[in-house]
């Protein structure tokens, strides 16, 4: 293995201790790398999942984002109807795990569709009973730092542990980082948002000891903030964020709070990709998420006992890297539903962008559109391909196609398209999308 790394990369790497070959190496663990890992271990694929915290999950844990949005159709009037479901597969196997151990509520409506909320410790079990299940070796913290490539085809991938340097070898790496780290660190194109403006971060926090009876009568079905509440956030100048979605949990008394607007203490925007706006957004995420806790508790009926149970572990990080892919899906694709035959996961998700003064929501009323299977393949490099919110896609439709139940899905795309680029021995780029997708269907993924 060190002659093989030599071979790529001069004698760098001679004295770095190597973990081996894989057929799949998986760089991330949130719900497009849980997908990802699982399904290649179980096509029969040699697989590992590096994931840098120490559990699976990703921002869903981590960042305590705490639902699985995009399951449901959008409606004009959720009130008057049954959710309807438009993405299956891995999403709904996950989702179904939840269910059985207790770990996630009933849909709940979310402006003009719904959402289900789970809790984060059933999450890491369901998770870690899947990968494991599956087969799959996992190394928890660890971080994937650089990639050995020659020709343009990554072969390996150089890790930091907590003993040191290692590589590990790859015949097929799928980048479910969320911010294409693979990609980037292989020299590949990536973009950054609109002209390199991102989404803002958000803190997610739980409160307990909530009368959420009285607050229900207060706030009404909707988790999305009722005008009566806006009205009160937009005079309270301290409180950046004005449209708030607070979500009931599995936990008797207990709250889900997403209502914060990160930024720079001067207001600018960050990204979290440069480790100084990295730093200050989760520190001026604990001072927002503090003030909105004490709003709650002086103005929401139900709360005024309530006490802070804790912040996400860290921001939730909602943008930053998109590859240059095969295809790019386009602002029209998703206002225009526009439907693939090369279709690898459905969408009713709004369009949700979180930048500005004033947040932009565009409801898709009563259908959906299709992502294609080429955002998630880089024009150029061999051998990797992405799967979740790094996909390539234009920077409003990133704001909708971003969201957990299809990068559930894009995850299992990724990892059946590498079992197809490995059998046949062809690069992802030259992988028949419409095949693809008949493999996607006959796994359920779209019901």
């Amino acid at each position: 293995m060190n002659d093989y790394l030599s071979s790529l990369g001069g004698d760098a790497f001679r004295d770095v201790p190597a973990l081996g070959h894989y057929g799949v190496v998986v760089v991330g663990g949130g719900p497009a790398g849980i997908a990802a890992s699982t399904t290649a271990a179980e096509l029969g694929h040699r697989t590992l999942l590096i994931e840098r915290l120490g559990y699976c999950g990703g921002a869903a844990v981590s960042g305590m984002s705490g639902t699985i949005c995009g399951l449901y159709m959008t409606v004009e009037e959720p009130r008057r109807t049954q959710p309807q479901q438009v993405i299956f597969g891995f999403a709904e196997r996950f989702r179904a795990a939840l269910e059985a151990a207790g770990g996630v509520t009933r849909p709940q409506i979310y402006g003009k569709t719904w959402v289900v909320t789970h809790d984060c410790a059933n999450y890491k079990r369901v998770a870690t009973d899947l990968i494991r299940g599956a087969g799959v070796d996992a190394l928890y913290h660890t971080q994937m730092i650089d990639v050995v490539a020659l020709d343009d085809a990554p072969g390996a991938l150089v890790l930091h542990t907590k003993s040191g340097y290692a590589t590990v070898g790859a015949s097929r790496i799928i980048d479910a980082s969320g911010d294409a780290d693979v990609v980037f660190r292989s020299g590949l194109h990536t973009t950054k948002g609109n002209n390199g403006v991102v989404q803002n971060p958000t803190m997610m926090f739980k409160v307990g000891n909530v009368d959420v009876p009285r607050y229900l009568d207060y706030w009404g079905e909707d988790t999305i903030s009722p005008p009566k509440v806006i009205s009160m956030l937009e005079a309270r100048d301290e409180l950046v964020r004005k449209k708030v979605w607070l979500f009931p949990t599995v936990n008797p008394r207990e709250i889900l709070v997403n209502a914060t607007k990160i930024t720079g203490f001067d207001g600018r925007a960050l990204d979290v990709t440069d480790p100084v706006d990295h730093t200050e957004a989760e520190q001026f995420s604990i001072y927002q998420a503090r003030a909105f806790f004490e709003f709650m508790k002086d103005n929401i009926p139900g709360c005024e006992d309530a006490y802070f149970i804790d912040y996400g572990a860290e921001v939730g990080v909602r943008q930053t890297r998109s590859i240059d892919g095969m295809e790019r899906l386009m602002n029209d694709d998703v206002v225009g539903k526009r439907k693939r035959p090369d279709c690898i996961a459905r969408s009713s998700w709004p369009i949700e962008l979180h930048y500005g003064a004033k947040p932009k929501t565009e409801w898709l009323i009563d259908d959906y559109y299709e992502v294609p299977f080429g955002t998630l393949v880089p024009k150029e490099g061999r051998n990797v391909i992405v799967a979740g919110r790094c996909l390539s896609a234009e920077h409003e439709a990133l704001a909708s196609c971003r969201v957990t139940a299809q990068c559930f899905e894009y995850g299992r795309a990724a990892a059946l398209a590498t079992d197809m680029s490995i059998k046949d021995d062809v690069p992802f780029q030259e992988i028949d999308g419409i095949a693809l997708a008949e493999r996607m269907t006959s796994r359920g993924s779209t019901g």
